[in-house]
């Protein structure tokens, strides 16, 4: 079932797909098949479905490194900070229990009830911390392929230039022009 759907996705964003083939072979001429235009709104859905795939959608492949892994590292620091809150929670739930010889008893044996409960709150705060950094860099990558596709279509003209003159420019309650510069913005 996910491989025909993941079949279906690659289809239908892939240039050359089946659609732009069926046209071809029914001797549809190539004037008369419009390009599509690049979607922002297609590309932040299919990268919030999928992290990535508005990156493809994109085809900025370059891109899906980095957001794997930023995901790779939340995901660490994500495991890290769970395993040892749960950790210096049974820790202190084992020391209020009396409990010396338990899982925990390293732990148990070398700190105090507040330092074990001052160990799980740090530990707690940092899981929440990874957790919203997550969601923010999930986040940025839809808005990355957002902002990509609003891009696709931005002219980049060679014939950019900036020119720089003297002008007179005319002032308020005086016949006499005065000093000015002229910026003139051509693209």
């Amino acid at each position: 079932m996910h491989r025909c759907i993941a079949i279906l996705l690659i289809a239908f964003l892939l240039p050359g797909s089946l659609i732009a083939q069926k046209a071809k072979d029914t001797g549809a001429e190539t004037d008369s098949i419009q390009a599509k235009p690049h979607s922002p709104g297609k590309a932040a859905l299919y990268s919030a479905l999928v992290p990535g795939l508005g990156q493809i959608y994109n085809k900025k492949y370059w891109k899906l490194p980095i957001v794997y892994a930023g995901y790779g590292v939340m995901t660490y620091f994500i495991v890290f900070n769970a395993d040892y809150y749960m950790t210096y929670q049974a820790a202190y739930i084992e020391k209020v229990n009396g409990v010396t010889g338990g899982n925990y008893a390293d732990l148990v044996n070398k700190y105090t009830e507040d330092q074990l409960m001052s160990g799980r709150e740090y530990y707690r705060r940092n899981l929440e911390i990874s957790v919203l950094l997550t969601v923010l860099w999930y986040s940025l990558t839809i808005l990355d392929a957002s902002v990509d596709a609003h891009l696709q279509t931005f002219d980049i003209s060679k014939d950019l230039s900036l020119r720089v003159a003297p002008a007179a420019l005319p002032l308020p309650d005086t016949p006499q022009p005065g000093a000015g510069i002229r910026l003139s913005l051509r693209f």
